[in-house]
This record gives structure tokens, sequence and C-alpha cells, in this order.
């Protein structure tokens, strides 16, 4: 506990500044790389037969990590246990790193690599490919002297399967042809209806190697994930911005409050014990597709009241920070050239029923 509060104070000054260094310039950056991957993957011949739908995520990239100290490195900068990747069957774990204030700065997922067939070892970390050179310097920041390897993979290919029968997403398993091929597959540790992650070597495509399987577009993937309410990446988790708790991690899994210290405890944990949130990022239809909207663009309610903050969409689907208060009403949004379009919020079918959120 005292090593992780002089680290927080020894980078204070690096990561205090984090909404600048990580704000506008990283979500400008992704919005390009994302409407990139996006255009190539639309023009992909398109089968709609087979089982399973893959994506390819070339928005997202995967960091090696290895070494003696690898756990306890990792264990002081996220929001989940490291623990958990020890216990028998769990190998994907979802989790945040924040800054020293506690808000979110990469929204990440942990593969454990035991007992691979492909030389690898430690950990693989995804996260946003547009962040890649931040949280790297982010990982190297915090390594002090630790025994631990970082490197990037570029040798890897992400993707997510989907199966097409909705009502089969936590009954569904790929059926693998080709295993040698395969890395890692694993259900989303965020929630069963994300389906699973596959990795594989670069070059690898799940038609291939999966039986009943066919490739589906990115713009696609991101729909699905808007439309049962999933934040992913700096446009839905604007770094030094978002909230952990605001943003669901606790719904996602992605946080443990009995693991100890690690930076951004502080403020999280606080809030955890209060009992009470009163915003939070949820899914919302729009009466017209938005594009190219403000980061943060102000929600009001009819009666002209705060109710929030859009975040990110895609077409008629997106994410808003919405004050509970007012979830249920129709809510406004005013775009840049004056156009309104009205936006309502949905709470997901996978969120917990009982909560203490007013």
């Amino acid at each position: 506990m005292h090593k992780v509060a002089l680290f927080a104070g020894a980078f204070r000054g690096v990561l205090a500044g984090s909404r600048g260094l990580h704000g506008q310039s990283l979500l400008h950056s992704c919005t390009r790389h994302e409407t990139q991957m996006g255009k190539h993957t639309e023009d992909q011949t398109k089968n709609t037969t087979g089982h399973f739908t893959c994506y390819s995520l070339q928005h997202r990239t995967l960091i090696n990590i290895s070494g003696h100290d690898t756990s306890s490195f990792l264990q002081g900068i996220i929001t989940n246990d490291m623990g958990l990747l020890s216990e028998d069957g769990v190998k994907a774990m979802y989790a945040h790193m924040l800054n020293v204030q506690g808000r979110t700065l990469y929204d990440i997922i942990i593969y454990s690599l035991k007992k691979n067939s492909s030389g690898l070892n430690g950990v693989l970390l995804e996260c946003n490919g547009c962040v890649q050179e931040s949280i790297m310097k982010h990982l190297k920041t915090y390594k002090i002297r630790r025994k631990v390897n970082i490197s990037t993979c570029p040798s890897l290919s992400l993707w997510a399967l989907l199966p097409q029968n909705k009502d089969d997403m936590t009954k569904s398993k790929p059926d693998v042809t080709a295993v040698e091929n395969v890395i890692v597959l694993e259900t989303d540790p965020r929630t069963e209806l994300m389906g699973w992650r596959l990795i594989t070597s670069h070059g690898v495509n799940p038609v291939d190697i999966i039986s009943a399987c066919h490739q589906g577009t990115t713009e696609e993937y991101h729909q699905h994930r808007y439309e049962i309410g999933i934040p992913e990446g700096v446009q839905d988790l604007p770094p030094g911005v978002a909230l952990p708790l605001e943003s669901n991690l606790v719904y996602m899994r992605g946080i443990s409050f009995t693991k100890g210290c690690y930076i951004g405890q502080e403020l999280t944990a606080r809030t955890h014990h209060t009992g009470v949130i009163r915003k939070r990022l949820m899914p919302v239809s729009m009466s017209a597709p938005v594009k190219n909207t403000d980061q943060e663009t102000a929600l009001k309610t009819e009666g002209g009241k705060p109710a929030g903050k859009h975040r990110a969409g895609i077409e008629q689907l997106g994410l808003s920070l919405v004050r509970l208060a007012h979830a249920k009403e129709p809510l406004k949004l005013k775009l840049s050239d004056d156009t309104t379009v009205t936006l309502q919020a949905k709470v997901p079918d996978w969120w917990p029923k009982n909560t203490k959120d007013k």
C-alpha cells in the first residue's frame, strides 16, 4: 500500500494532466483510425450462412506483459484483481486503468497465457489501438525496477465472435477445427451478450478454422455493443473524464473492492461505499442518425433541465451519460447545425435488477 502511494505521489504531475494529455487528441486519432477500419471491413463480401459471425477488431491492439513480477505489477495499476486469473477456468478479465484522480484512462481486457502453445507467456492486454503508445508509456512509468517485459504484438490478430442466434449467447461455443491456430478463445468477460474473444496469429481467419462461421463488418460489431450498452475505447470512455462506476464497471465485472490499493482507488472506493450513483452510461436510441457530435454534448429534458451528456454512437444507436432521475423521459440533443434529436435511454437486460441508484 505504501509503495502504491509513493508511486502515485511521484507521478502525480504526470497523470494530473491526464485529461489534457489523453483527451481530445486521442479522441480525434481514434475517430480517424476506426473510420478507416470500418471502411475496410464494409468492403468485404458477406455470407449470411453460419452459426457465428466473426468481426476483425483492427481498432483494438494487444500488448504482451511477461516476467516474474507481472501479476504484482498489474495489481497496483488496474481496478480488478489479478488473483482471479489464477482461479480455475478464469482466463480473461475486464478492468480499467485510472489516473490518480480516479478517472478512467484506458479500458482493457487481460488474457492469461498459461498452458498455451504459442510460445508466449505472461498475459496479453487488449486496448484501443490508437492509445497503444500512451498505454505503453503508462506501463513503463510504473514499471520501476520490477522484473517485467512489455512488448507490442503486431503478429497477432484479435476477433469477436457472436452467435447469430441471440438466444444462444450463453450456450453456443465455437467449434474450432484447427486448434493449433488459436492462441486465446474465451467468453467476453464483460457480459455473455458480447460473445467470445478470439486471438490468432496474423493472417488466420476464423472463417477457415471455425465451423459455420462467416465474417461481419466493424460497423455491425459497434452497432451490437451500442444496442446492449457496452462502452469500448476513448470515444465512449474519454480519458481523464469518464468515472469508472458511472461507466458501469461493476456491472461489467471489472473491479474488485477487496484487492487492496491501486492507482485511483480512493475516489472509486468512496463512491462505491456511499452506495449512490446518480448518473450512468446508458444505451440510447435516437430519432435520427447522429454524426460528428462534439464530445460530451449536453442532453436536456423537454422542460430544459440538464439531463446528462451524449458520448458516442453509430447511426441511431449510441451511449449517453444520463442522470437517472430523467432516464425514463424523452431527452433532447442539440446538434451543431441547430437541429434537435430526441433520445430515449433504456436499461439493459444484463444489468442487475436491484440497485441503489437515484
